[in-house]
């Protein structure tokens, strides 16, 4: 069937933070939410029916992960990303970011040190500092207008051994790289080489743009699948993170025991009902939705970057190879990082995720949500660009 990606839907009231907080949160009640990682479009068509049906049930119970729920996960990573995984190597978590605080507890000693790699999805430094370890930054290298990592840096800062993990964002969020298979090869060498575990977040795994692949971290060798857990989820994919589910894959069977004990003792082992239902149903069903999402989002941003290279050549876009976040470079407009945050806020009355939040790498720069209705992109455009003349 044919998608509507163009429609805007109101989602005011329908208790959303994107939406209905937004006057909270940012102090401004006309302000245009594009900031958290949310789309403004429906869920595929055969996720909502089985919802209803699961809905018209009546009866919300203690809710198990059938068998058939493993099978459509891994019948999903087969047919889209080419990887064979067993059903048992499948966890749960009520989400990838409670998945992480429980990998930092359940792997790591307090004064630990984790690295990250700047600038990067802002939960990874919480979950490590307020689980008591310590960051280390290897940040990545700006070279051209594209992020690359920095694997000298890398070598040096994994050769501490109180250094015990280091959390990969694949794809990454917010630069948009998608790594290669050889990019990864050669982290994973640097980290294995060092004991030193790599927990793959790829939440984004399932946006990427057709020029790019994806390349599932556990998937390059057993020795790599051995040395890492691969963080999962429906959510951002299927528009789903309500729903409150995630799939932790875990081929060690020593490293799944433990992350799954460390789960247990927060006594959330049972799964939300209809994540397991949507979850189901998307990974059976949601195969041409998604491309058609693809070629919509493509389109936002081809047209995203005529209009701001037409009309704000103030503004950089760094073309993204995954996810629907989109990074901009803003340095040009010679604005400190709360400086720019309350232009975007005040000014343009717009909300985005600013760069600094993202760690220092991230000043000047600011992250915008391009899943939603072109005519909203467009919008926030134009608003932007009004704001930007009363300045030039």
């Amino acid at each position: 069937m044919k998608y509507d990606f163009d429609t805007a839907i109101d989602r005011m009231k329908t208790a959303s933070v994107k939406w209905d907080d937004a006057e909270n949160l940012f102090g401004e009640k006309d302000i245009l939410p594009m900031w958290v990682a949310d789309m403004d479009f429906k869920a595929p068509a055969p996720v909502i029916e089985a919802l209803k049906d699961r809905a018209e049930h009546g009866i919300f119970g203690y809710t198990m992960r059938p068998e058939s729920y493993y099978d459509a996960v891994a019948g999903w990573m087969e047919r889209r990303h080419s990887w064979t995984i067993e059903k048992e190597w499948i966890c749960h978590s009520p989400g990838v970011v409670p998945a992480l605080s429980f990998i930092v507890e359940a792997f790591t000693q307090p004064d630990d040190k984790i690295v990250i790699q700047t600038p990067v999805y802002y939960p990874f430094t919480k979950v490590v500092e307020q689980n008591g370890r310590k960051l280390v930054h290897n940040p990545l290298k700006f070279e051209d207008g594209r992020y690359v990592m920095d694997y000298e840096d890398l070598k040096i800062k994994v050769s501490d051994p109180d250094v015990k993990m280091l959390i990969l964002c694949s794809p990454h969020n917010p630069v948009g790289r998608v790594w290669t298979k050889e990019e990864l090869i050669e982290l994973g060498q640097i980290c294995i080489e060092n004991n030193v575990l790599v927990v793959a977040d790829e939440i984004h795994f399932d946006l990427v743009y057709k020029a790019y692949q994806h390349t599932p971290f556990a998937s390059i060798s057993e020795e790599f699948a051995n040395h890492s857990i691969i963080c999962t989820a429906p959510s951002k994919t299927f528009n789903l993170a309500g729903l409150q589910i995630s799939n932790i894959i875990i081929p060690n069977k020593k490293l799944r025991l433990t992350f799954s004990k460390t789960v247990e003792n927060h006594f959330i082992g049972l799964s939300n009902t209809f994540g397991v239902t949507a979850t189901e149903a998307a990974y059976r069903h949601g195969d041409e939705w998604l491309d058609q999402l693809m070629d919509y989002l493509q389109k936002n941003l081809e047209f995203m970057t005529e209009y701001i290279e037409s009309h704000m050549s103030e503004i950089k876009v760094i073309k993204p190879e995954g996810t629907y976040l989109v990074w901009l470079d803003c340095r040009a407009l010679g604005m400190g990082a709360k400086e720019l945050e309350r232009f975007m806020q005040k000014e343009a009355k717009v909300a985005f995720d600013e760069g600094y939040i993202f760690g220092k790498e991230g000043e000047g720069f600011t992250r915008v949500n391009i899943a939603c209705p072109r005519s909203l992109l467009e919008e926030a455009l134009k608003r932007i660009e009004k704001a930007i003349k009363t300045i030039r």
